[in-house]
């Protein structure tokens, strides 16, 4: 049996980031061969994602990146089952080097396919299952290309948005950012009423006609009260017709307009759960 010296262990934990008995038991089990050994790990974490595969990765860390231009950028959610793994800094590391890597992805199928060090992202996330010992997944993945886009990550990295809009203005970073938080404290559905589904308006129309009924309402105002109210629907939940939570006096779109003619043309928010 070979000798296996404490410099192979490390090495081996750098490359895979296992703890120490299970690289030393790799490769004590591999006979001294580093790839035979790696090989192992692999396959230990594809015994424990197996074995985890309907549990419910609900925690984790929803990570927001640009370019350097601010042209494009790409929000992911890495998953987890705990809490306290999400908050794990290796962890934490490994969802932002994802994001970097999303930015160069089209999407999520071609950023598990990408390469990570010699294997692809989705074989990854499959070793560092083992490695971690919970359920780990790329959950989220979006992107934004415009003349400028913006981002938000919540602090303990629990939402994580972009927003594009249709201009690189003075002023515009801070605006960005500040439309950015927006999408992540009032969770909008769409970017204007043009976004939202046809489903969700029907819903809409037929609740607020339920509670006239309700209320007595003659039959014949009905349609006019309702599209009243679905006139109020979308603007506590689209984007750019909310009320902007530093100035309720003004929409969203109308504070955008303060630096210019220029508008929001897109936005994406992820979160855990």
């Amino acid at each position: 049996m070979a000798k296996i010296t404490a410099a192979e262990v490390n090495s081996l934990r750098k490359t895979t980031g296992a703890g120490m008995m299970d690289c030393k038991n790799a490769l004590v089990e591999s006979n001294g061969d580093f790839d035979l050994a790696i090989e192992i790990l692999r396959k230990k974490g594809q015994k424990v994602a197996a074995k985890r595969a309907d549990r419910a990765s609900s925690e984790g860390a929803a990570i927001a990146i640009v370019n350097n231009d601010r042209t494009s950028g790409a929000v992911i959610v890495l998953g987890c089952e705990t809490d306290f793994v999400g908050k794990n800094d290796d962890f934490v590391n490994l969802a932002k080097e994802l994001a970097e890597k999303a930015l160069q992805s089209a999407s999520k199928e071609e950023l598990l396919n990408a390469d990570f060090g010699g294997i692809t992202v989705a074989e990854k996330l499959i070793e560092q299952t083992g490695v971690i010992g919970e359920k780990i997944e790329l959950s989220s993945f979006e992107k934004i290309t415009a003349p400028f886009v913006g981002s938000y990550i919540h602090a303990g990295n629990k939402i994580a948005t972009l927003v594009g809009l249709s201009a690189n203005v003075d002023g515009v970073a801070e605006v960005a950012k500040d439309v950015a938080m927006q999408a992540a404290a009032m969770s909008p559905i769409a970017l204007n009423e043009d976004g939202v589904e046809k489903e969700v308006i029907a819903k809409e129309i037929e609740i607020a006609k339920d509670q006239l009924r309700q209320e007595g309402k003659p039959e014949a105002m009905l349609d006019k009260i309702a599209q009243g109210k679905l006139k109020r629907f979308f603007k506590d939940n689209t984007l750019v017709n909310q009320a902007f939570i530093k100035d309720g006096k003004v929409s969203v779109a109308d504070y955008v307009k303060t630096i210019g003619d220029i508008e929001v043309i897109d936005f994406k928010r992820v979160a855990l759960g």
